[in-house]
């Protein structure tokens, strides 16, 4: 089916420039930008008058499912959050806990506009299945760790979820392996992982080298960071994406240039844990491709990119002193075509493209916060809100229309979800 969206401002991330003009939509994929083709016939036309388009926004690092645990445990550092309050009440989690708090947060990525994220969780047959039903992109992983044997299973259980996903939903579900952390594997394990990948050659998704005491535990045990640790293991010759990396090195920066790692920031979770502030103007100096995430809802404590958008932007400037250090193009970059690239699928979407796929939103530009409108592409960054996000689509699919779900009932996520959750905690 062919679509128009007409009388737009738009933003291709292909560079910042702002178009007026039309998007085409044919089937699945984008089939122009800007100007309608004489040959281009729709078979609907849609009136984006007064609002602007531009890619989906890409969580490129997120556990959906800790939704259920939003406001459980705040104010807390970061191992007491971790082992004293995250840990424990994880035990409780069943499959269908998991999945309708994957709906719950698909119901928020979706109206805040996110259009593709990157999991990793429990139970992860269920946050594909709130994936599917939901119409949003993402790239999955079994979180896994490892203490004794009983723990082998974990690759098998990883190697199984990536048969049964991988390319699942019209390909928009794609698969990664996610072992945790290198405190929590084992580097025997990490080598496991490795080759598990080169079989399956899919992409690692890790969290590396987030607070200070992590980096004091892996020179204890190690005699090095955690990253030169996982890099010794080969764990960063091939695909692989590594969230926070807080606290680096100018060592662990060389490292992560040479291997082509991608690294996720999280300014809001790294702040509200206290785990302080990465350098990412210098790891982008570097070379390395920095993309943005919001980390769970147990730890933000949302999944709205426009305010990790913000925090990126301001943090950047505040850290180094330099106003001009992450300008808004570049945090743009790093929510939408970086996000893209660190999910290994950047030739699908994280730009507006003639025959990438059509993921995009709409923002409604008629806000008082909006104008007047001196630079667009500052706004976004500055100025915008996610509750501007009017209207989200994935694929050629309009998930999200007028501020209101297509794919979603949420009263019925609420209703499920007040039935479950006192069990879960234990009340």
């Amino acid at each position: 089916m062919k679509k128009i969206v007409k009388n737009l401002k738009i933003l291709s991330m292909v560079s910042s420039e702002i178009i007026d003009g039309d998007l085409g939509i044919d089937g699945q994929k984008i089939a122009f930008v800007g100007k309608q083709p004489r040959d281009f016939v729709a078979d609907e036309v849609i009136d984006g008058k007064g609002k602007l388009a531009m890619p989906g926004l890409v969580n490129a690092h997120t556990h959906i499912a800790m939704s259920l645990m939003r406001s459980y445990a705040d104010d807390l550092d970061f191992w007491s959050w971790l082992n004293g309050k995250i840990l424990p009440l994880e035990e409780n989690l069943n499959d269908e806990l998991v999945y309708w708090g994957s709906k719950l947060s698909c119901a928020e990525l979706i109206a805040s506009g996110t259009t593709c994220f990157a999991d990793m969780y429990f139970f992860m047959d269920k946050v594909a299945e709130a994936v599917e039903d939901t119409g949003l992109r993402a790239s999955l992983c079994r979180g896994l760790t490892w203490f004794s044997k009983a723990d082998d299973y974990k690759l098998e259980e990883a190697k199984a979820f990536n048969k049964r996903w991988h390319g699942a939903a019209e390909g928009k579900i794609t698969t990664m392996l996610g072992p945790h952390a290198p405190y929590t594997c084992t580097p025997e394990f990490l080598r496991e992982v490795r080759a598990l990948q080169i079989e399956l050659d899919i992409p690692i998704h890790i969290h590396l080298s987030e607070s200070l005491d992590e980096i004091a535990r892996a020179k204890e045990s190690w005699g090095k960071t955690p990253i030169a640790h996982v890099a010794d293991l080969g764990l960063l010759d091939g695909k692989a994406m590594a969230a926070h990396c807080v606290q680096v090195t100018e060592d662990d920066m060389r490292i992560l240039a040479s291997k082509g790692t991608k690294v996720v920031h999280n300014p809001g979770s790294n702040m509200k844990l206290a785990n302080g502030f990465a350098p990412v103007q210098a790891m982008k100096d570097a070379g390395i491709t920095v993309a943005l995430g919001t980390d769970g809802p147990a730890s933000n404590n949302n999944q709205n990119m426009f305010e990790e958008m913000h925090s990126a932007a301001l943090i950047a400037k505040a850290f180094t002193h330099n106003p001009q250090d992450l300008p808004a193009y570049e945090i743009l970059e790093m929510a939408t075509i970086n996000g893209a690239k660190a999910l290994d699928l950047s030739d699908k979407i994280g730009s507006l493209e003639v025959g990438k796929q059509a993921d995009f939103i709409l923002l409604d530009l008629d806000k008082p916060h909006l104008f007047p409108q001196h630079d667009i592409v500052s706004l976004l960054v500055y100025s915008a809100q996610a509750s501007d996000v009017s209207d989200v689509w994935v694929a050629g699919d309009c998930l999200y229309s007028d501020y209101s779900f297509r794919t979603i009932d949420f009263g019925e996520i609420k209703s499920k979800l007040t039935l479950m959750l006192p069990k879960f905690l234990g009340n």
